[in-house]
């Protein structure tokens, strides 16, 4: 889907990409969404993360590699029984 700045420019699915700090900073150009990751591969991937999430579809579940980092053993792992949060719906 194109859309146009005020700048009177259009973009179509454009992604901007730069390093600021030791960071690559990642913008969908269309949404605004922005973020960042230590590479460029992880900056792009959290970029798919957020504007899936900002189109209403839901993220990808966590690799068992995330989840060790995060401090939680896969193996202990599982859906809960509860629904998720209002903010997820």
């Amino acid at each position: 889907m194109a859309s146009s700045t005020g700048d009177g420019e259009v973009h179509d699915g454009e992604i901007r990409l730069w390093q600021e700090d030791g960071w690559w900073i990642a913008r969908d150009v269309d949404t605004g969404i922005t973020t960042q990751g230590d590479s460029r591969e992880a900056a792009l991937e959290n970029l798919d993360d957020a504007v899936a999430l900002h189109n209403g579809e839901r993220g990808r579940a966590p690799s068992d590699d995330e989840l060790r980092a995060a401090g939680i053993d896969p193996a202990d792992n599982t859906t809960g029984d509860q629904d998720p949060p209002d903010v997820l719906d």
